[in-house]
């Protein structure tokens, strides 16, 4: 046997992409703390925490209006599966944290989508998770936008969360084309 049939199986790691914007980013430099375009291995029992004060967190954002710890991100095993995933906490008394439009209030939490924008003031982070095999630590890769992200050709990749009608037609479409919908009993058809 060569020592390339016996070398261990290569595990492939879980990586959160975080690409950040603010309008401001330019003139107040709040992201100069960041370490962007080279990941950094997290263990998967620390908490990925970002705020302004850099003692408490692990991800400093230099801005005052900025909470000490603004928000938190836990990697954890989805329980009777081998599949990983992040919980986002917002930590923040003063400001609420949205994720693809759901808004969260102090110490309210939720499983962070694949792909999803994070929004609190005039922050914008768009976080996408490539999924891994490794339990004992991810990977963060950290990006800077150069456009807002929510204008930017991100946003049609984020899934819309407005409702769906059962029969699969949009109400805007009966609008375009001069009609309202009219309700019907389901025995008519």
């Amino acid at each position: 046997m060569t020592s390339f049939e016996e070398a261990e199986t290569e595990e492939t790691v879980t990586c959160l992409h975080l690409t950040f914007y603010h309008p401001g980013q330019d003139e107040k430099m709040m992201f100069r703390c960041l370490n962007f375009c080279k990941r950094e291995q997290v263990r998967a029992d620390d908490t990925a925490t970002f705020g302004r004060d850099s003692s408490l967190c692990r991800y400093s954002l230099m801005d005052t209006r900025v909470s000490r710890i603004q928000f938190s991100l836990q990697f954890y095993r989805k329980l009777h599966t081998s599949e990983y995933g992040f919980e986002i906490k917002n930590l923040s008394k003063k400001t609420k944290l949205t994720v693809n439009q759901t808004e969260l209030g102090y110490l309210n939490k939720i499983d962070l989508p694949w792909k999803c924008i994070i929004c609190f003031g005039d922050y914008q982070i768009l976080a996408e998770i490539q999924e891994g095999e490794a339990m004992d630590y991810f990977e963060t890769h950290l990006h800077l936008a150069e456009a807002p992200i929510l204008q930017e050709k991100y946003l049609p990749c984020v899934p819309s969360l407005k409702p769906v009608p059962e029969n699969g037609i949009s109400p805007s479409f009966f609008l375009s084309q001069g009609k309202s919908p009219t309700e019907m009993d389901e025995n008519e058809l």
